[in-house]
Order: C-alpha cells, then sequence, then structure tokens
C-alpha cells in the first residue's frame, strides 16, 4: 500500500508579532521540501475551529519574510478555551487529514497546544511575541525588532524633550514582564526604568534621582516604564508636581508590534520553524521549541509551561549604575 502523504497545518495566535511571516515560510517550505502537504490556518484557532485554511505552497510564501504581521492572521478564540471548541478543532482536523499543528503564538497559544495534543492532534508551539515572556526559551520571535522600534520611538522623542527641558515618561510594552523595558531603558540612556520584577520607591527610586541628576545640569530625562508597571500619566504628574520639571507621559503602543523584522527574528523564527516541521515529521507533538545559549531545543509543552524565567538582575544592577 502507497504511503499517506503527510499533511500539518500552521496557524499564528494572540498577539502579532515581527518575523511570524518568516516562521509560516520556514514551516511550510521544509514541509514542501520533505513531502508534506501544509494548509495555512486562518485566524488562529478560530479557523481551525470552522476549517477556514488554505493550502500553501512555495509561492504563497515568497516575499514575506520582511513583513510585520502575519499573513495567516491571528485572533485569540474565547471558544477554544473550552472543552467542546477544542472537540470542534479536533474534528476539522480528522477531517482535512492533518496529522501535526505548528502553532506560533504565546502562552496562551501553547495552552491551546496542548489541549488538541492531549486530543490526539500532535502539535509544537513557537513562540511567537515580543514581550520575551516565554519561560522556556531565552529568547521569543519578534522581540529585537520591538525593542528596535522602541529604541527609534524614543531617540525621537528625546529630540523634543531635550528642546523642552522635559521628562517623557514612556510606557512600553511586555504585559507582566519588564524585559523590553529594561533593554530599551539601556539602549536609550533612560534616567529611571521601571519594570514590574523589581519593586521601587516613588521618591529614592524616581524623585531623588530625577533630582540630583537635574543638580548635575541635566535638563531632559526619560523614564522608561513598563506595561505591568502602567499609571504613566499619573507618574508624570507627580514627577513635575516634585521637580517642577515639566513632564509628559507617552504610552508607545501597538505601534511596536508592526514593521518589517529584524535580521535576528527572521533568523530565529526560520530556525524554529525548521526544527518544529522536524518533530511533526516524526509525529512528535506536545512540545514547544525555543533557543537557549542561541541553539535551537524543544520540551513538552506542560514541562515548558511550568518552567520560571526571571529578570537578569545583573543588567538590572549596570541599568541602575550607568542611569543619570
Amino acid at each position: 500500500m502507497e504511503n499517506k502523504q503527510k499533511t500539518i497545518a500552521v496557524l499564528t495566535s494572540g498577539g502579532d508579532a515581527p518575523g511570524m511571516n518568516a516562521a509560516i515560510r520556514a514551516v511550510v517550505r521544509t514541509a514542501l521540501h520533505r513531502g508534506m502537504r501544509v494548509l495555512g490556518v486562518r485566524r488562529g484557532y478560530n479557523g481551525l475551529i470552522n476549517g477556514d485554511m488554505v493550502e500553501l505552497n512555495y509561492l504563497s510564501v515568497s516575499d514575506i519574510m520582511h513583513r510585520g504581521g502575519t499573513i495567516l492572521y491571528t485572533a485569540r478564540c474565547a471558544e477554544f478555551r473550552e472543552d467542546a471548541g477544542v472537540e470542534k478543532a479536533k474534528e476539522t482536523c480528522i477531517k482535512m487529514g492533518i496529522d501535526g499543528v505548528v502553532v506560533i503564538g504565546g502562552d496562551g497559544s501553547y495552552r491551546g497546544a496542548r489541549d488538541l495534543s492531549l486530543k490526539g492532534i500532535p502539535c509544537v508551539g513557537l513562540p511567537g511575541t515580543i514581550d520575551n515572556d516565554i519561560s522556556s526559551t531565552e529568547y521569543t520571535i519578534g522581540y529585537d525588532t520591538a525593542m528596535n522600534t522602541v529604541c527609534d520611538m524614543v531617540d525621537r522623542l528625546r529630540d523634543t524633550s531635550q528642546s523642552h527641558d522635559r521628562c517623557s515618561v514612556v510606557e512600553v510594552m511586555g504585559r507582566k514582564a519588564g524585559y523590553i523595558a529594561l533593554n530599551t531603558g539601556i539602549a536609550c540612556g533612560a534616567s529611571v526604568i521601571l519594570m514590574p520584577e523589581v519593586p521601587y520607591d516613588l521618591e529614592k527610586d524616581v524623585l531623588d534621582k530625577i533630582r540630583n541628576a537635574h543638580k548635575t545640569g541635566k535638563q531632559h530625562f526619560i523614564v522608561m516604564v513598563a506595561e505591568g508597571v502602567g499609571g504613566v500619566e499619573e507618574l508624570a504628574k507627580k514627577i513635575e508636581a516634585a521637580t517642577g520639571i515639566e513632564t509628559r507621559a507617552c504610552v508607545l503602543g501597538h505601534v511596536q508590534r508592526g514593521g518589517a523584522p529584524s535580521l535576528t527574528d527572521r533568523v530565529a523564527a526560520t530556525k524554529m520553524g525548521y526544527h518544529a516541521v522536524e518533530l511533526l515529521e516524526q509525529g512528535i507533538g506536545n512540545r514547544v521549541v525555543g533557543l537557549q545559549c542561541n541553539e535551537v531545543v524543544d520540551y513538552d509543552i506542560l514541562e515548558g509551561l511550568e518552567m520560571v524565567k526571571t529578570i537578569d538582575t545583573n543588567l538590572v544592577r549596570i541599568a541602575e549604575e550607568v542611569s543619570l
């Protein structure tokens, strides 16, 4: 009997991240090279439930690596959080002859991949999120591009802050993680960096630092605040009231998700997408792929979700000592 052609599906879920298209491209081209059939699932798990998918070929993924966002679109799916939704997705996979699914997204997407794997559909998760908050990998797809976007915008903001002798309180994304704030704060020369992982005292860690720097002749300031800390409007008011320095809040928002992915994101996404196909080719599912010491690794999804990721305390200390 002739062997059945293996069919895999690929989807993007949750918030979009630069480099997702590079991951899609790697999955599709690696699978086609190995004689597989590839279906692109549109709008995340919604598409898997409703059968919204299209067959992908070499040309489908041509000229997409440099584009931000995701050609498959993305969405969050409340229905998939319920067992009935997972069952529907399983039935769709069986009906479409899908032997495995590559899921590109964050922790929520991983939990969906775990649930579908437990239903008998092998799934492999790839870390696609600008927040870099997935514990099973040192690096997530989109992180580098997002940080470069922040640096570019804050550099521009600094020009107007300097022109007006102003303090700018900048909120960056990251949900409950401070990785973007810490690294971009250092890169942009922020006087103060606030992140959820490090408690702070307003008087000592913010106001006194600005006052002391002002005494040295410094006239403009950047305060970098992680999304999980929040409250930038109120913080700006407190800084201005306490120091007399004109202070404005700026929430950079979803512009951090957009734009052409950096070289780092394109290469990382390609390496991880390639590895995901290698796993599914062997019928291995319920895995999450990541990077450790720049090497591709994979873990059981449950193991990956239970891992703990901490902020680099040495980098926090460096930031504290070099800021002014």
